[in-house]
C-alpha cells in the first residue's frame, strides 16, 4: 500500500478537464493507497459550513468519500484558498486536518509536509492577512455570511490574489526558497521534506533525503508517492 502526495488542484467547476481527471485519479487509488496527504489549495474556495457543502464540490466529496471507505485514511494541510475545513472533513471522512502542516511518520522516516504558504519569511503582509483570516473572530463572521455570497466574493478575491501571485514569483526565487525552507527542516531531523503551493513540480535529493515540490493539478497533473519507503514523482496521465 503506497501513500500519495497532491496539491493546487484549485478545483472550480465539475466540468473543467483538471476537475474530471482528479476523480479519474482518485477512483484509480482505491483499494491501493494507504494515506492521501492533501497538501492544500485543493479547493479554490473552502471554508466548512456546519450543514451546507458548495455545490461544485460535491463529486469530488463523493470521491473523497469512496476512498475512505475502502480503507484510506485522509490528511488535509489546509491551504490559503481552503481552510476552516469544518465538519464535513473532521466528521463524515474521519479526516485529520493540519492547519500549518508539521510532522508526520511514514513507516519510521520523520517527513515534514506542508502546504508551503509559509516559506516565504518576507512576505509579512502575507502572514498578516493569513492570520487575520484564520482567527476566531473571523471564522464567525465567515460563517455568518450565506454560502451563495461567501462563493462569490472568493471568486472575487481569487481574481486579485493571481494579480498579487504573479508580482511576487517576478521578485522570489521559488526553487532557492524551498531549498532553504528544506534545509531547517532537515536540521530540525526531518528525513523528506514535501510541500505545495509553487505550482513547480521539483525533486531534490539531499543527503538528508528528498526535497519534493509537489507541481499541481491544473496542467501538470504531478504528484508523489512514497512506497516501501522510497519517495517518488509522478505524472497522472490517465486510463
Amino acid at each position: 500500500m503506497k501513500d500519495v502526495f497532491l496539491a493546487d488542484a484549485h478545483l472550480l467547476d465539475p466540468a473543467d478537464g483538471n476537475y474530471r481527471r482528479l476523480l479519474e485519479f482518485f477512483e484509480s487509488l482505491r483499494g491501493r493507497t494507504r494515506t492521501l496527504y492533501l497538501l492544500g489549495d485543493i479547493f479554490e474556495f473552502w471554508i466548512g459550513y456546519r450543514h451546507s457543502v458548495f455545490a461544485p464540490y460535491v463529486p469530488v466529496l463523493e470521491a473523497l468519500r469512496r476512498l475512505r471507505e475502502d480503507g484510506a485514511r485522509i490528511v488535509y494541510v489546509e491551504g490559503n484558498h481552503d481552510f476552516h475545513m469544518g465538519p464535513y472533513f473532521r466528521e463524515t471522512l474521519d479526516c485529520q486536518v493540519l492547519p500549518d502542516g508539521g510532522s508526520i511518520r511514514i513507516d519510521g522516516c520523520l517527513v515534514h509536509i506542508s502546504h508551503g504558504d509559509l516559506v516565504n519569511s518576507a512576505d509579512h503582509g502575507y502572514r498578516r492577512l493569513r492570520m487575520l483570516l484564520r482567527s476566531a473572530p473571523m471564522r464567525l463572521v465567515i460563517k455568518l455570511v450565506p454560502p451563495d455570497w461567501a462563493w462569490g466574493i472568493s471568486r472575487w478575491a481569487s481574481r486579485q490574489s493571481r494579480k498579487g501571485h504573479e508580482e511576487k514569483r517576478r521578485r522570489w526565487v521559488p526553487e532557492q526558497m524551498l531549498e532553504n525552507h528544506a534545509r531547517q527542516r532537515f536540521a530540525e531531523g526531518h528525513q523528506a521534506v514535501i510541500t505545495g503551493h509553487f505550482h513547480a513540480p521539483l525533486f531534490r535529493e539531499f543527503d538528508q533525503g528528498p526535497l519534493i515540490g509537489l507541481g499541481d493539478w491544473i496542467t501538470q497533473y504531478s504528484y508523489a508517492t512514497c512506497e516501501n519507503g522510497r519517495f517518488e514523482l509522478h505524472t497522472f496521465k490517465g486510463e
